[in-house]
């Protein structure tokens, strides 16, 4: 921490903070953690398998149990992954029915 930088006062903790501190706390707070079916972290680019036949609504097409998707994004909904697959747009996956690579 340097002399000059501000000190900002938080209302949860009751402290007094630098302003540094306080923006990478509330950043960390925003963060969602994803986990897979067994409990793995799930992070942007991760490769997952799915460990359930799914059927895809609206494409009449169905995703096999050991599939591997590759390169999923987050969407900051805990349970959800967007995910690419050829002939599919748009594929939201739960988080339950897969697991990471």
């Amino acid at each position: 921490m340097s002399a000059d930088e501000d000190y900002v006062y938080d209302e949860e903790s009751g402290e007094w903070m630098s302003a540094s501190e306080l923006s990478a706390k509330r950043a960390a707070a925003d963060t969602v953690e994803v986990r897979d079916a067994v409990g793995n972290l799930l992070a942007d680019g991760d490769q997952v398998t799915l460990i359930k036949d799914l059927e895809v609504k609206g494409a009449g097409q169905t995703l096999k149990r050991g599939t591997l998707i590759k390169s999923i994004r987050l969407t900051g909904d805990p349970q959800e992954i967007d995910c690419r697959y050829d002939g599919i747009k748009g594929l939201v996956l739960r988080a339950e029915f897969v697991r990471k690579r």
